[in-house]
């Protein structure tokens, strides 16, 4: 396996620290607010490392962290209690910080679950990890790397200047660095050091600070995560994931000050794109954003997750409005081969489940070369297609061999563990039935050229979502889907 390493600009052999043994750490949600489109597609893509890691038998343990106390969550919270608040169908009146970020927490963990996203091995909260973050400043101080603001605010911050290799993820020299000239200066010996503890400020609540050494009051953003990973994983592992806009300040700042402590931290860091609309920037300014519940509405999850994982991971995915019809129809043409075939074959719905050996080569050579899904995905339609050709051909060993191909292929993107409507076998026995009937009754109007017929029964059977396809060995039929 190769993947892009963004510290060193080159793709580059994975080689795990420990044999046999992943540790991957990816930056999850802030939580002021609901999910947005790049929240879920980061988290798709790094479902889609950890998944392919565990089909090649690695042993993946998996952060994936909550920031549960910021500077937007206290506003937003301070905002619910003021007398000409308006509630909106996101927010509620007179709403605690840790309210509302539980609130918001727990729909993120719904977008997940409906998305088939895997409940990372543990999912630590920012608030639930203090000690390891005084423990952390209190080291930083030590090897001379921090020192309180000079102001007395009870402040701690990063002296950028301390550690000569600062700016080296994102390859930026100090003075030239982005947002220099906007950093705010007081209690700093330099204003582009960052904050490690921000003291308790008047007007926030006394339940959003903790008493440390340097005055009572809370965590900076960045120290957050290199104080979780390091307790969970360690002080070095394998894999630290992210969105692109996360390089900096935050990862530049998170690398800095971990190895600015001694740990060796990250061996490979691995970004994803961001998402487009229609060739610009996301912006609710500007009224370009579609969210993952606007998403929903329109496709069914299946079709979303498909959309939202069918780039390559470090590329921009640019949403058209038709970017969901599209996905939805290689949706269908991957489950109505999948629906022909188990239809077709001998010991039926069995075929699908559990793992039938390794998916083509081809798929595998794809995803091995720096998680190429695209790639992958061309494999995958291919063996629909042939799957298709077999089943036409009466050629069941063939159909069988692709329909295991193609199941596995589906379970290894996680396209076949997204949330799904409850089955009634009952129900779909009966639909089975009716069909049936319908196709029969359109065969014996075909035989009689009676197309008027043949075309009503076709149509009807369309306006209910059942799409019905002919063939050499007569008419099959699938339920249209997203």
């Amino acid at each position: 396996m190769r993947f892009y390493d963004t510290a060193s600009a080159e793709v580059r052999d994975f080689v795990p620290l420990t044999p046999g043994k992943v540790s991957l750490y990816y930056c999850g949600a802030t939580v002021q607010g609901l999910p947005h489109v790049g929240h879920i597609r980061s988290a798709i893509a790094f479902d889609q490392l950890t998944r392919w890691l565990e089909y090649r038998k690695f042993r993946v343990t998996v952060v994936r962290n909550v920031t549960d106390i910021d500077d937007k969550i206290l506003a937003k919270s301070a905002a619910s209690f003021e007398p000409d608040f308006e509630e909106g169908p996101d927010d509620i009146r007179e709403e605690e910080w840790w309210a509302l970020a539980y609130r918001y927490e727990q729909a993120f963990l719904n977008a997940y679950d409906t998305l088939g996203v895997s409940r990372p091995t543990y999912e630590p909260r920012a608030t639930g990890h203090i000690p390891e973050m005084h423990s952390l400043i209190q080291r930083l101080i030590d090897r001379g790397h921090a020192y309180p603001a000079l102001d007395d605010s009870g402040d701690v911050y990063f002296d950028v200047r301390s550690w000569n290799r600062y700016g080296s993820l994102t390859r930026q020299k100090i003075d030239e660095m982005q947002g220099a000239a906007d950093a705010d200066p007081r209690g700093k010996k330099d204003p582009r050091d960052f904050a490690l503890w921000k003291g308790h400020k008047e007007g926030e609540p006394t339940t959003a600070s903790w008493v440390s050494p340097w005055g009572t009051g809370r965590p900076g953003w960045h120290l957050e995560c290199s104080a979780m990973v390091t307790k969970y994983l360690g002080t070095e592992f394998d894999i630290h994931g992210g969105g692109l806009d996360l390089r900096f300040p935050h990862h530049e700042n998170e690398m800095a000050q971990s190895q600015a402590a001694g740990h060796a931290f990250a061996n490979f860091w691995m970004h994803n794109g961001m998402v487009t609309y229609q060739g610009e920037k996301m912006s609710k300014s500007i009224g370009n954003t579609v969210s993952p519940t606007e998403m929903l509405e329109i496709a069914s999850p299946r079709v979303v997750r498909y959309y939202l994982g069918q780039a390559q991971y470090r590329s921009i995915l640019d949403y058209q409005p038709t970017s969901l019809q599209e996905a939805s129809a290689a949706m269908e043409r991957i489950d109505g081969f999948v629906a022909r075939a188990v239809r077709a074959l001998s010991d039926g719905g069995s075929l699908l489940f559990g793992s039938h050996g390794e998916v083509p080569d081809a798929f595998a050579a794809a995803m091995d070369d720096d998680l190429n899904v695209p790639q992958a995905l061309a494999v995958l339609h291919d063996t629909v297609r042939a799957g298709n050709t077999a089943l036409t051909a009466g050629d069941n060993a063939a159909a069988r061999a692709a329909l295991h191909s193609v199941t596995d292929m589906l379970r290894v993107l996680g396209l076949n563990d997204v949330a799904a409507p409850a089955r009634d076998d009952q129900a779909d026995a009966a639909l089975g039935v009716l069909v049936e009937a319908q196709l029969g009754a359109r065969a014996e109007a075909r035989a009689t050229k009676d197309w008027a017929a043949s075309d009503a029964i076709r149509d009807t059977l369309a306006a209910a979502g059942v799409v019905v396809e002919d063939g050499p060995d007569g008419a099959s039929w699938t339920l249209k889907r997203g």
